[in-house]
């Protein structure tokens, strides 16, 4: 028990110092919204109206203009967090796997 609540504090002074969405986005690796390719941005604010707090999306991509070396999917309607962040990233490596990209997918974080 104690164990668990000093690795909690320890996560919670590293999300402090480090900002919190990489520290708290989970097990998986993140991207900030802004460093993906304009296209991907564009696909995830028409999708954001419909976002919930739960909703989650990952993407990857190899290219940042070819469109064929890009995926983005998202897990929008769910009503849990990690339940969210899990299938995006199963979503998200389906359609890598069948594109041959070589880039991980990653959670988008706003």
């Amino acid at each position: 028990m104690k164990a668990t609540f000093s690795l909690k504090l320890i996560m919670g002074l590293m999300a402090m110092h480090l900002g919190v969405s990489q520290v708290w986005a989970g097990p998986f690796p993140t991207v900030p919204l802004g460093d993906l390719p304009d296209s991907l941005q564009s696909v995830w604010k028409e999708l954001k109206p419909e976002m919930t707090p739960m909703s989650h999306c990952a993407a990857a991509y190899d290219s940042h203009t070819d469109g064929d070396r890009m995926v983005f999917r998202c897990s929008i309607h769910i009503k849990m967090s990690a339940e969210g962040e899990r299938r995006a990233m199963k979503y998200c490596e389906e359609k890598r796997a069948e594109k041959k990209i070589k880039a991980p997918c990653r959670l988008v974080v706003d």
